[in-house]
């Protein structure tokens, strides 16, 4: 098939990658009826079209900051999306960061540049104690907001690594949330391929 499923700041992103993005990712959808069947493809084609884009700007954001992704996958090796990340992150990015290298290394990038203050992470301990039982206290079942002790609860200094690489990463996706909210601005959809929640078309669905 030949023509362009989007124009990325006008240069053309080939339906022929979102072909093979979509032989690569089997069909979840179940449905028989002729009008059901249509209306699932039509939404699995946008939906490969936004993963598709996303590494298409990804490519582009890694160019522009000197980053050098790994070798290329070929589609029919992109990788499994954990369950939790589909929760987290949203299906299309989720599926994303899965095929594409470069969101990858953009995602590594971004949460690598942001600086989390050391107030934020004390308060993050003091705000969030029950994850930091001993395990003792575990054993126990000490209640972390009732009867516990101090010597229940790991010491902040023991932990305080952990919370800074958490909330670097909670940082660094929502840094990669907000440039990829920017870098679509620039793209313009083929018929067809437009995000599977656009509201312009009559079979939108609510789909990240």
């Amino acid at each position: 098939m030949t023509g362009h499923a989007a124009l990325v700041n006008g240069e053309a992103v080939a339906k022929g990658r979102v072909d093979a993005l979509l032989e690569a990712v089997p069909a979840r959808d179940r449905e028989t009826r002729p009008e059901a069947l249509a209306r699932a493809e039509r939404q699995r084609r946008r939906w490969a079209t936004q993963v598709v884009v996303t590494d298409e700007l990804a490519r582009r954001a890694c160019a522009d900051r000197g980053l050098k992704p790994p070798a290329e996958v070929s589609p029919t090796q992109v990788l499994a999306v954990a369950e939790t990340d589909v929760a987290d992150l949203g299906s299309i990015v989720a599926a994303a960061l899965a095929h594409s290298p470069a969101a990858r290394v953009l995602l590594d990038h971004l949460e690598r540049e942001q600086n989390v203050p050391e107030a934020a992470a004390r308060d993050y301990y003091e705000r969030n104690r029950d994850r930091f039982l001993t395990p003792d206290a575990l054993r126990r079942g000490t209640d972390p907001f009732g009867e516990a002790a101090e010597a229940d609860f790991l010491p902040y200094e023991d932990v305080r690594a952990r919370i800074v690489g958490e909330l670097g990463r909670a940082a660094g996706r929502r840094a990669f949330f907000d440039w990829l909210d920017r870098a679509r601005a620039g793209v313009v959809y083929a018929h067809g391929y437009e995000h599977p929640g656009d509201p312009s078309h009559p079979d939108h669905e609510h789909r990240h």
